[in-house]
């Protein structure tokens, strides 16, 4: 009955995307090419996965949402291009200065090959203490310990470690473009007198955003819903970290940092971000973005109050790159003045094998 049901609803599936003109994933692995996709309810489960797992893409698949970024969405995406300003999107190295969450500082070492004619530099750093993408690599899915596509940690370290599986170095060799949308929510929270300290726990709801959207001109649903958001887009958040890190003192900067790091909601670092949310699930999901991105240390408020992070969600269950600790200043600021908060973005991870996490050198372009 069940497989008869199937058949039935792959028909009308078929049908309707012949009068529509649609093309809508529904065998796994999914096509990138597909115009339509199911809303997370919808999405088919593989047995070998988590519910709530989104693994469409093929068992071997290690570039998760990436694969929306195809030739066809890309070259729509450098549509954005219109006047040539360039803004970079990626904090100093150095900064923030003393990073949250007890992670190393970064070091900068000049090594002199022939004094006053040629010189080479060391880095040392930690991918987690700055601009970064989180990989496919850092956050699991906790109750079942298995990151995106069934990769475990015995796959990322020790004597069975396999570096091809969720390695960085497969986005690094796809690559990331496409067109980048910007909500403000730090500018729309100044104008509306919302008042909210970034270095503090803050949670912005999905109706927030729907706000913040409006007063920007954009609707926030997915292209499938009557919206704005197409699909592909990689969403940015700005929720005010950078501004606020800027205005504080060094001193009143480290002590926020060095805030007790300790598991559950009382943990002692605490950050503004998205909430954790049915309502937050089922946007970031269905709306199909690339990637999403802030400039917080945490993309979603933290600490989770909830039993569940949406870093699960996002890296684990869907694979879809997570980006935190971007500078969307000079981004705010650009989209402001043009009136536009739509552009083409450019993204090159590290092409390091095995790699967790990379720095983005992300470029956002008018």
């Amino acid at each position: 009955m069940v497989d008869q049901t199937s058949k039935v609803h792959s028909r009308l599936t078929q049908v309707t995307d012949f009068i529509t003109g649609n093309r809508t994933a529904t065998t796994i692995p999914w096509d990138p090419d597909c115009t339509k996709f199911p809303n997370r309810k919808d999405v088919p489960r593989r047995e070998d996965a988590p519910g709530g797992a989104a693994w469409v893409w093929g068992k071997d698949d290690y570039l998760g949402r990436i694969n929306l970024l195809t030739p066809t969405r890309v070259t729509a995406a450098s549509k954005q291009v219109k006047t040539g300003e360039i803004v970079p999107l990626n904090l100093p190295l150095h900064v923030p200065e003393v990073p949250a969450f007890n992670r190393e500082p970064f070091k900068h070492e000049i090594k002199t090959l022939a004094e006053g004619v040629a010189y080479d530099d060391k880095y040392s750093l930690n991918t987690q203490s700055g601009t970064q993408w989180d990989g496919f690599r850092h956050f699991a899915h906790i109750p079942t310990n298995t990151f995106y596509n069934g990769t475990k940690g015995s796959d990322i370290q020790g004597p069975a470690q396999d570096p091809n599986k969720c390695g960085i170095h497969h986005w690094a060799q796809h690559g990331i473009a496409g067109r980048g949308i910007l909500l403000d929510y730090w500018g729309y929270a100044n104008e509306k007198g919302i008042v909210y300290d970034p270095y503090e726990h803050h949670a912005i709801s999905v109706a927030d955003l729907q706000e913040c959207g409006k007063a920007q001109g954009i609707d926030i649903r997915p292209a499938s819903q009557g919206g704005d958001i197409q699909i592909g887009d990689l969403l940015f958040i700005r929720s005010g970290f950078v501004s606020t890190y800027y205005s504080k003192s060094p001193d009143a900067r480290a002590a926020a940092a060095l805030r007790p790091h300790t598991i559950g909601p009382d943990d002692g670092q605490r950050w503004a971000g998205v909430k954790q949310e049915e309502a937050m699930i089922d946007w970031l999901h269905d709306c199909y973005f690339s990637a999403v991105a802030g400039d917080a240390p945490s993309f979603e408020a933290w600490p989770t109050q909830e039993d569940y992070h949406l870093h699960e969600y996002i890296l684990a269950l869907w694979g879809m790159p997570l980006g935190e600790m971007f500078d969307l200043e000079k981004l705010a600021k650009t989209c402001k003045e043009k009136g536009r908060w739509t552009f083409f973005v450019t993204s090159s991870p590290a092409n390091c094998e095995g790699g967790v996490s990379s720095h983005p050198n992300a470029l956002a372009m008018f």
